[in-house]
């Protein structure tokens, strides 16, 4: 679904979250890998994730939804990115939204059944997005409040997800992610402020 980047203050909350990736099982896939300008780190090796918290049909349903929030384009989507993966781990780790998560998705799932006759695993990728899109764009009547709130719940969660892996963070051209031989001089070398420090490395 659109426009689905972060806020300068969400970039802020999510690296600062990534700290605590050290007890994540998907850590290489997820976590801040630096590279080194000549010597790039090595891409994770595939591994097969199995669930800490979700069911195996749960943690499929979340995997799809969250690709159908930030969906491979131009650029990886919310599955390369192993956001699913990272919904997981922040569940298991903490009980006040395993409730929230396990509910919204009996939620949708009744509500895929209502609408299309099939559970929300059956459905296809447009289906998906028809019963998403009215939560995500405030066109759901008030007696939707539960699903918008897991909406809002389960997209706060995929944009942390993909912001703090190594592929959105590539995506947002964070500089934490190169490691360099020595500092990087300050690159505004116009400010007068600035004017004391070294030019920038070319």
């Amino acid at each position: 679904m659109a426009n689905q980047s972060p806020d300068r203050r969400e970039i802020l909350e999510f690296i600062a979250l990534a700290a605590a990736a050290g007890r994540f099982p998907g850590f290489a896939r997820w976590v801040c890998a630096p590279q080194h300008m000549e010597h790039p780190t090595d891409e994770p090796r595939p591994h097969t994730y199995q669930p800490l918290f979700f069911t195996p049909a749960e943690f499929a349903a979340i995997d799809q939804l969250t690709e159908t929030i930030i969906p491979r384009d131009e650029s990886p989507g919310a599955h390369d990115a192993g956001v699913a993966e990272f919904i997981d781990f922040m569940a298991a780790s903490d009980p006040e939204v395993q409730w929230p998560f396990r509910y919204g998705l009996d939620w949708l799932n009744a509500r895929s059944q209502a609408r299309f006759g099939a559970a929300l695993a059956a459905i296809s990728e447009t289906q998906i997005a028809e019963l998403l899109r009215p939560l995500a764009y405030g066109a759901a009547p008030p007696a939707d409040a539960d699903g918008r709130a897991f909406f809002a719940l389960l997209r706060r969660y995929t944009v942390m997800g993909y912001y703090t892996s190594r592929i959105g963070l590539q995506e947002l051209n964070y500089p934490g992610l190169k490691l360099y031989s020595e500092s990087p001089a300050c690159p505004h070398a116009n400010d007068p402020e600035h004017k004391h420090l070294p030019p920038p490395i070319v």
